[in-house]
This record gives C-alpha cells, sequence and structure tokens, in this order.
C-alpha cells in the first residue's frame, strides 16, 4: 500500500463569506497541488471541502497520513466525532444538529477506502505545507470576494 502524505487549509473572508481551500499531495518526491472556492461560504466547509477533494485524487487505496491545522476537522475523524454524528442522524451529543452533514457524510465515505493517520499541526508556525495550502487557500478566497 502506497503512503500518501495530504496537507489541507481552509480559508474565509469573513464567516460566512468568500472562501477557498488548498490541498498539496506528496508521493515520494511527486507532490500535486489543488485548489479551489466559493462566493459564499463558511470556514468550516472549506477545511472540509480541501480533504475531500484531495482524497478524491487517490485512484486506489492508500495509506494517508492526512495534516490540517483545523482542530474541526482532525478531531471530527480521529476521535470518532463525524461517525458519531452520523450513526445518531447528524445529532451531537447534546442532541443539537451537527453542522455540515454532506460534507462529512461525503468524507467518512472517502476515509473508509484508506488507511487512515490524522495529525494537527499548528497554523501559521512555518511548516512549509501548511503555509502552501494557507496562501492557496487566501488566494482562492480573495479570488471570490
Amino acid at each position: 500500500m502506497k503512503t500518501v502524505n495530504i496537507y489541507t487549509d481552509g480559508a474565509c473572508r469573513g464567516n460566512p463569506g468568500a472562501g477557498g481551500w488548498g490541498a498539496v499531495l506528496v508521493y515520494g518526491e511527486n507532490e500535486k497541488r489543488i485548489s479551489g472556492g466559493e462566493s459564499m461560504t463558511t470556514n468550516n466547509k472549506m477545511e472540509l471541502t480541501a480533504v475531500i477533494e484531495a482524497l478524491k485524487i487517490l485512484k486506489y487505496p492508500c495509506k494517508v497520513i492526512l495534516c490540517s491545522d483545523s482542530k474541526y476537522v482532525i478531531d471530527g475523524l480521529k476521535l470518532g466525532w463525524a461517525r458519531s454524528w452520523r450513526r445518531k442522524g447528524w445529532k451531537k451529543g447534546d442532541g443539537k444538529p451537527a453542522l455540515n452533514p454532506e460534507l462529512w457524510a461525503e468524507l467518512l465515505d472517502l476515509t473508509d477506502v484508506h488507511e487512515m493517520e490524522y495529525i494537527w499541526i499548528k497554523g501559521h508556525a512555518g511548516h512549509k505545507y501548511n503555509e502552501i495550502c494557507d496562501e492557496m487557500a487566501t488566494a482562492q478566497a480573495d479570488k471570490y470576494k
């Protein structure tokens, strides 16, 4: 099984507002950068979209090491929150609706294909790929303003 490192970030100009996302997939010496955005969205939607779009690129099951500065994404996956929300009909532990259920559902389906590892990295702390993803995400958000 091939190991792919995926780095992601999302950005929003206003929340909600114009948003963007960026992702870098690294396999060996190969690197692929992707990004996109929307005119009216939220930061959390862009964080989720970055991971979804990166995973969609993979053509076969891989060991994926996902690195993100989004506690929302990493904790939602690593701590099993999203799976719990889905089991409960997209309700959180307090009974309130979970946000972004359509994105979480798509993301969970994509992660089921791969062997996943989740790593939270501190944003804006000089991590090479986090900085690249941030630059792409903010450029996309600016484009959609």
